[in-house]
């Protein structure tokens, strides 16, 4: 029996080899193959499988010499491109024998699916391809062909970037080192290495079969890569439309190697993500949740590239955003951006009919899908309420915003308990709230994520009109650095935002302490004329905080004021400190 649970097992005979093929689901759905890279089995996709297996009919099948599958005899030129693309279309013949496939690779699976893709006798049996991890070897020979001949400081950089990553290449094309290595201590140390080099979790994989998967594998390198490399076909063009993932943390392959990809795939999809080779293993969510989406807009007959090909739809499309303080500001403007590039956003606020405006309009802005919810970060329960609705009707966030938050201006003495308990209710403890509940099922789920909180340059500039504001954001700060040192492991970034002057509706409802109710509107009015002034908008707040999470910045001061004052905080304190005592003019 397969080691995928679930799953029924079949044995389809081709070329003088027997392979194991899997299948989930239902047979009447449409078919989406999952092929295994090298040194894996099918079970490197169980994950994915699983997640795949309600919605389509899954089929996973071992490459010949791998898992469940027997090896040619003999292993020389057994494992050629055309070879393997017979296996492939022996197996849809038996799985899927009227209807054209979903093609599914990664690593090797990915580099013989691209032949798979690119051969007029696959033409009308596949579907969409998407890619994750493998380039195709006639597109790369190209690629170090335009290299070579037309060399530039970057292109030759290119080049040598890419040699060293392939450096188990060369060692894979000597005689019977690989072999040695995997049957013997390597192939003993290797679930070790990747759980520690990839962060793999624990489960069915790698299976008992690894070392002589690994073993047989090494002739997928002998067979095919020196002489496509040398002669890349010329009619190497994709007659399915192709969806490529790129881990940006690859350590095998460059994100450069698809610079010119566009060349030989008219309808190209590009997705990116902030992690390892073994995506996977490492984010099954994410991973399955592209490949359905692409596999539904394909199903039915619509243009599956995004409408943005921006680096932010690469990255965030079809992932889900929580912004608190959605209803207007940053908040609003956040939820717009992530909207944008095709996020699938919760908007919350304490204000429903501004939430759900902010929904409305995050779903005309090119949202994947917006939803409007209702609470006060202040309040635990209702929090917890929030966290648990999300979790059951959304899923496990991909990046949570921690944005909501009010103003307090005053002297120290004139600021009360009751007034310090809502500035901290709201501006730290609805910051805690979230990270809490929506950070620790991020941990659980252990794919990765992001958390934003939205602190202030009053964190890092002393100001004796702020203390309460200043204090609370202070505490954001730190609470964001020490919760990235801990999260750290578990591939989950926190950033914390630092805006200065910004042009939002906060003028409009800071509370001033120790005067009256006119003088009060007074300062508001006039607070409100010099961020009009200023006119910053929030907008660029928004952007900066796609851009930290794209990039897992720490703390990101935005506008020039607020990033003179983080360098003036961290290079000279006391100059910080002696504009502190100047008492504002309000």
């Amino acid at each position: 029996m397969t080691d995928i649970e679930g799953a029924r097992e079949r044995r389809v005979r081709t070329g003088g080899v027997d392979l194991c093929v899997a299948e989930l689901g239902d047979p009447a759905a449409p078919t989406v193959v999952l092929v295994h890279g090298y040194p894996d089995s099918k079970e490197v996709w169980s994950a994915v499988a699983a997640r795949l297996a309600d919605r389509f009919h899954v089929v996973l099948y071992d490459v010949r010499g791998h898992g469940r599958s027997t090896a040619p005899k003999p292993l020389r030129g057994g494992f050629t491109l055309a070879k393997l693309t017979d296996d492939f279309l022996a197996v849809i013949d038996e799985v899927s024998p009227d209807r054209p496939v979903h093609l599914v690779g990664h690593d090797w699976g990915s580099v013989q699916s691209w032949e798979f893709v690119t051969v007029g006798r696959t033409e009308g049996r596949i579907a969409s391809f998407t890619s994750m991890s493998g380039p195709s070897l006639d597109h790369f020979g190209h690629w170090i062909n335009t290299r070579v001949r037309r060399p530039t400081p970057r292109r030759v950089g290119q080049l040598l970037g890419q040699g060293a990553k392939s450096w188990y290449v060369y060692l894979l094309h000597t005689p019977a080192l690989p072999e040695l290595a995997w049957r013997g201590p390597l192939g003993k140390a290797w679930p070790g290495i990747l759980r520690r080099a990839e962060k793999l979790p624990a489960g069915d994989y790698p299976t008992a079969s690894l070392p002589s998967d690994a073993a047989h594998g090494a002739w997928l390198y002998r067979d095919n890569v020196r002489a496509r490399l040398r002669h890349p076909r010329e009619d190497a063009y994709a007659h399915a439309p192709v969806q490529l993932i790129t881990p940006l943390g690859d350590a095998f392959l460059s994100e450069r190697l698809y610079d010119d990809l566009e060349r030989w795939v008219p309808r190209l999809t590009r997705r990116t993500l902030p992690d390892k080779h073994w995506i996977p293993r490492t984010r099954p969510d994410q991973v399955a949740s592209w490949i359905e989406e692409f596999v539904r807009s394909v199903e039915a007959g619509q243009d599956p590239r995004p409408t943005r090909t921006d680096r932010h739809a690469q990255r965030f499309g079809g992932q889900l955003v929580l912004v608190t303080g959605a209803g207007s500001g940053i908040g609003r403007a956040t939820a717009f951006a992530f909207a944008e590039a095709g996020a699938r956003v919760v908007a919350v606020d304490r204000d429903a009919e501004a939430a759900a405006r902010t929904a409305e309009l995050s779903r005309l802005a090119g949202a994947a899908d917006a939803w409007a919810e209702t609470a006060d970060v202040s309040d635990e329960q209702a929090m917890e309420k929030l966290a648990e609705k999300v979790h059951r009707e959304y899923g496990v966030l991909d990046v949570l915003v921690n944005n909501a938050g009010i103003g307090l201006s005053g002297s120290f003495f004139t600021t009360t308990t009751q007034d310090w308990r809502r500035v901290l209710d709201v501006n730290l403890w609805g910051v805690i709230h979230g990270c809490r509940l929506f950070g620790a099922r991020m941990a659980e789920r252990d794919q990765g994520g992001h958390i934003v909180n939205v602190a202030s340059a009053a964190a890092y500039q002393p100001s004796r009109a702020l203390p309460a504001y200043s204090t609370s954001k202070a505490a954001v700060l730190m609470l964001s650095e020490c919760l990235r040192a801990e999260l750290a492991s578990r591939r989950i970034g926190v950033t914390a935002i630092c805006p200065g002057l910004i042009n939002t509706n906060i003028t409009s409802t800071a509370r001033f302490t120790g005067v009256d109710e006119a003088e009060e509107r007074r300062r508001r009015e006039r607070s409100a004329r010099l961020y009009g002034m200023r006119n910053y908008p929030p907008e660029k707040v928004a952007s900066a905080i796609l851009e930290a999470v794209a990039h897992n910045r720490a703390v990101v001061p935005v506008t020039p004021e607020a990033r003179g004052a983080r360098w003036l905080s961290r290079l000279a304190p006391a100059a910080l400190r002696r504009i502190a005592r100047v008492e504002p003019k309000l």
